[in-house]
């Protein structure tokens, strides 16, 4: 029975193992979209949101905690930084799990493992009502465009385009008509 025995161990030695977290980790916060296995990532999920949960804490015990995991100076900076404002009203949650298929070698299920709310993405409108406390701004006046009356049939004239015109083609009419002349003069 395996009680108490959590965590995958990817056949690797713990020193191992807890280098490619911290490596996965610092990747994802930098590029705040990765590809890997979906077991990498089920697993590096945990561990990236109790960093961000640190980042929002601000302390300078939770930025040492941070530094256990995280590789990279620059990859705290953003953690307690740009993170932590970004996810400052989110409870948890800040990351997502995309299937993408499966590895062409061996058939692993491969996944991309992103933050939620990114810097490429729009942000959603909140569906939320205005509290009556607050002041509310004065609507401005919504002006459309009027529509203008489809035209009548007399109205709209048809275009007249010449359609392009081959030159030999032409030269030959052109000829063909000559010559029907020249032969209606003759027999006359």
């Amino acid at each position: 029975m395996r009680h108490l025995k959590a965590g995958r161990k990817f056949g690797r030695t713990s020193a191992h193992r807890k280098a490619l977290f911290r490596n996965l980790a610092g990747a994802l916060i930098q590029q705040e979209r990765i590809s890997t296995t979906l077991a990498k990532a089920k697993e590096l999920r945990g561990k990236v949101e109790k960093t961000i949960t640190l980042g929002k804490r601000g302390t300078l015990h939770a930025r040492r905690q941070a530094f256990k995991l995280l590789p990279a100076k620059n990859a705290v900076q953003k953690v307690f930084s740009t993170l932590a404002d970004r996810y400052a009203s989110r409870p948890g949650g800040y990351t997502r799990i995309i299937r993408i298929g499966h590895r062409k070698g061996d058939d692993a299920p491969m996944v991309f493992i992103e933050l939620v709310d990114r810097e490429g993405d729009a942000k959603p409108v909140s569906k939320s009502k205005p509290d009556a406390n607050k002041e509310t701004k004065a609507k401005k006046p919504i002006v459309t465009a009027k529509k203008k009356p489809k035209p009548t049939a007399k109205e709209v004239e048809p275009k007249k385009t010449k359609a392009p015109v081959d030159e030999k083609k032409d030269e030959s009419k052109k000829g063909s008509k000559v010559k029907a002349k020249a032969k209606g003069k003759e027999k006359q």
